[in-house]
């Protein structure tokens, strides 16, 4: 019996539409393009926010050598243990003053109130402003280092060749004589850095400003 060739038959497939796929892609591409810019913006947003919030903790707790802000002297009194303030005073990069100290250490009783003088002098032909940031060290100290008046985190505006007089008014909380790991310690630095401000705010000159070791613990 006679067999016939089989003869194949092949059938093409039909290309596949190529368009939902794209649109597929294009989809999830506008998805993952939209998560991270959100991502971006919270990103950002975050970093805003941290600025303050790590200045408030810092503030809160001495951390990073930050000092406190006391409303009156400690309630009981100075006690005998002494210890010795230094004082340190820097001027940013742009800033056209001459900032120091009048005096460079003192030793005070812990718990003592004590007021401190530091000058600085606008050596440019100009008005310029500039405000202080300030920190102690050792920096496991700045929770006991408790200042009652202060120019920092006040805008300081200087005319052409003006020369002022800035007190610090601070002491040593007592309660750092139950931390036993300040035992050993002998030396307290605090220092100040002033930065330029861009664009100040003038403000006038009060009646008596002049004259800042009046009125002054």
């Amino acid at each position: 019996m006679d067999h016939e060739p089989t003869i194949s038959q092949h059938v093409s497939a039909k290309p596949a539409d190529p368009k939902p796929a794209k649109r597929r892609a294009s989809g999830r591409d506008a998805v993952v393009a939209s998560i991270c810019g959100g991502v971006v913006a919270l990103m950002v947003g975050a970093s805003y926010a941290a600025v303050p919030f790590y200045n408030w903790f810092c503030r809160a707790t001495g951390f990073n050598g930050t000092t406190q802000v006391a409303t009156s002297a400690p309630a009981t009194g100075p006690i005998a243990r002494k210890i010795s303030v230094r004082f340190d005073s820097n001027v940013a990069p742009g800033l056209p003053w001459k900032f120091e100290p009048e005096q460079s250490e003192i030793e005070v009783n812990i718990g003592q109130v004590v007021t401190v003088f530091y000058t600085v002098t606008n050596q440019a032909a100009r008005t310029t402003a500039a405000q202080a940031a300030y920190n102690v060290a050792p920096l496991t100290v700045g929770s006991y280092f408790q200042k009652i008046n202060c120019f920092c985190f006040t805008e300081q505006t200087m005319a052409p060749g003006e020369k002022r007089e800035m007190p610090v008014v601070f002491y040593v909380d007592p309660s750092i004589a139950d931390d036993h790991e300040n035992d050993g310690l002998n030396t307290i630095t605090l220092s100040y850095t002033f930065y330029p401000v861009k664009d100040p705010v003038v403000k006038p000159l009060a009646s008596g400003e002049g004259d800042k070791r009046k009125g002054n613990l």
